[in-house]
């Protein structure tokens, strides 16, 4: 192959991760930060797994500068969380006008966890849907790339050629698949979660992680995993259930909770006030403990 061609490819390509950059932040919400891209003035859009466990939030702009964030609402259904943030003063990415097509290269952007660019270049291998996400919930449409992603890519930017956004990133964070949410459907949810003043979300107060069970206690049932938890809040919910550090959360209101996404996304508008039962183990016991749902704080 000719080498100004490819030269010519490379350059494109870092081209268009200079035109899309600027517009992907770093969103501090875990241990591990993620990315997010700015939808509006002032308004983020990322994954709700990039929020992690916390209450507080925080924006890390492309030139370092730092900004509290305050939860707008989510979208159970996609993932996706939009944040807003006062004074970021970032121009919002521009969407691509050229339909996706298989064969399309394109590349993912992210920030690192020093905030520095970070892409991988791809192609589009798949277009399809719906995916299910959760019970009678799906997305309509998803992207599927060759272009390799982890988690630090979650909310991050997919860009055409031009820097144009073709989607958003979610790493594996889609029932553990490697989707792009298209910019369409994700400029459409976070209108949606705009419009209505913040989608509601339950509250439970407490910090959990993935645990494997032991063999005791997977002789109580057919389950795996479960959710230990690592910390609660004082004058939570949890905290007056009763919930302790080194619980292990197995159900949640009858349904199995393995990973701190199956929890969240069990969390919705419809239980809040409600009070439901956990499956909790504590040492060698199962226990059923009894929790009335909060109202997360959204600052």
């Amino acid at each position: 192959m000719d080498p100004s061609l490819l030269m010519s490819l490379s350059s494109g390509l870092a081209d268009a991760v200079a035109a899309v950059a600027p517009a992907v932040v770093q969103v501090q919400g875990r241990r591990r930060p993620a990315s997010g891209v700015v939808y509006a003035n002032d308004v983020v859009v990322t994954t709700a797994s990039a929020l992690g466990r916390g209450d507080s939030f925080r924006v890390r702009r492309h030139d370092g500068e730092t900004f509290e964030a305050e939860l707008a609402g989510w979208d159970p259904a996609t993932s996706l969380a939009v944040l807003k943030v006062s004074g970021l003063g970032v121009t919002p990415a521009s969407l691509s006008q050229v339909p996706a097509r298989v064969g399309h290269f394109a590349v993912a952007v992210a920030r690192s966890w020093s905030n520095a660019v970070t892409a991988s270049a791809g192609i589009v291998a798949v277009i399809g849907g719906p995916l299910q996400t959760g019970r009678r919930r799906a997305i309509e449409q998803v992207i599927r790339t060759t272009a390799p992603m982890h988690d630090g890519f979650a909310g991050g930017a997919f860009a055409d050629t031009s820097g144009a956004l073709v989607g958003i990133t979610t790493a594996s964070t889609i029932r553990g698949f490697e989707v792009v949410i298209p910019a369409a459907i994700a400029w459409r949810t976070a209108e949606a979660v705009l419009g209505q003043g913040g989608l509601k979300r339950g509250y439970l107060g407490l910090a959990s992680q993935p645990v494997r069970l032991t063999d005791a206690q997977r002789r109580q049932g057919d389950r795996e995993q479960a959710l230990l938890v690592v910390g609660v809040t004082p004058g939570s919910p949890a905290a007056v259930a009763g919930l302790m550090v080194g619980d292990v959360l197995a159900t949640f209101d009858g349904h199995a909770v393995a990973t701190p996404e199956d929890l969240l996304e069990l969390l919705v508008a419809e239980r809040i006030g409600r009070t439901v039962a956990l499956g909790v183990g504590r040492g060698p016991a199962w226990l059923e403990v009894l929790i009335t749902v909060g109202e997360r704080p959204t600052h």
